[in-house]
């Protein structure tokens, strides 16, 4: 088997302070293959983003390794972390937020290649520039605006150019379509589609939209609370989720149908507080199948094959038990 391009070990990132710390990302493990897109899904507050965000050292985990083709990303130096940056590139949330409106399009672009040592020279840069926004849909000439002329999908095509002017191999994407309107959404998703699959790009998609998460990505990563809670192919998760929360969570997914009925118990309550998470299973306290001894032991992810995998002590729930219940 191919050797991950990406690999978390037992990541573990808390806020405040050591005596009361928020539990943001709990002792979270996965590998991401070369040309892979993995989903990460849950409700916000699971701690998605700031998985996204200490992959790429962006902000520094508290325990535990991220692994870029095998190197420990937390041992490396300020020098070599800008080296690799040109590898690991990030397309953010918000496209207005993340672009400099006091910048030019070709200001942006610009940077980044001039930061690399990429494109050298103002004819090699402007050609550059000029593919690249011809790469995710737009004009050449659009290098000369600055980032309020545009619409909310158009910045969004610019964040995912100044991700690409670097020929990165591995790409986060965090929730890259929250802040767009829902018609241009599917527009985003199939240009994010068509540059992997020309690219050989590597991605982390980052979404709690499951209907673009079992389109686009390849296998999913079920987060609650700041743990796994099931890892597994796209289509047999969606298929057939293995763990109450997965099933919660496409219960809880908009039907085009209005007839369209679950087969899996809808999600209740409110998730409980990552400074004082429950003890045993994490989702016991809104788990409609919970009995005393998930109080206890955490569950560890357990192997049930094909490439499948959940954190439940529990093998008896199939989807009549689940809706029964």
């Amino acid at each position: 088997m191919t050797a991950p391009l990406i690999e978390v070990r037992s990541l573990h990132r808390y806020f405040g302070s050591p005596a009361r710390p928020v539990r943001a990302v709990d002792d979270v493990s996965f590998t991401i293959q070369p040309g892979e897109t993995l989903g990460l899904v849950g409700e916000s507050g699971s701690g998605k983003s700031t998985i996204g965000r200490t992959l790429l050292r962006l902000i520094e985990s508290t325990s535990g390794q991220v692994l870029y083709r095998g190197e420990d990303l937390g041992a490396a130096s300020s020098s070599r972390m800008r080296t690799l940056r040109s590898k690991l590139q990030m397309i953010f949330q918000d496209p207005y937020a993340s672009l400099n409106p006091k910048m030019r399009v070709n200001e942006i672009l610009g940077e980044a290649l001039q930061v690399h040592g990429l494109a050298r020279g103002r004819d090699a840069r402007e050609r550059r520039i000029a593919e690249l926004l011809e790469l995710v849909g737009l004009r050449p000439e659009h290098a000369s605006r600055y980032p309020h002329e545009f619409s909310g999908g158009q910045r969004q095509r610019i964040g995912v150019a100044r991700a690409l002017a670097v020929e990165p191999e591995f790409i986060v994407a965090d929730e890259p379509l929250s802040a767009l309107d829902v018609s241009i959404q599917a527009q985003v998703v199939n240009l994010l589609c068509d540059l992997r699959d020309r690219l050989s790009l590597t991605m982390l998609f980052i979404s709690h939209d499951l209907d673009v998460v079992e389109y686009l990505c390849d296998r999913v990563v079920v987060l609650y609370l700041g743990r796994v809670m099931e890892v597994g192919p796209t289509a047999a998760l969606f298929a057939q989720p293995l763990h109450p929360y997965s099933q919660a969570l496409l219960a809880a997914s908009p039907k085009p149908d209005p007839e369209h009925k679950s087969e899996y118990a809808p999600l209740k309550g409110d998730m409980p507080s990552p400074v004082n998470p429950p003890s045993g299973c994490v989702f016991r306290t809104r788990c409609p199948h919970a009995i005393e001894a998930c109080a206890t032991a955490r569950p560890e992810l357990r192997d049930m094959g094909q490439g499948r995998f959940k954190a439940c002590i529990r093998d008896d729930i199939t989807p009549a038990a689940a809706l029964s219940t």
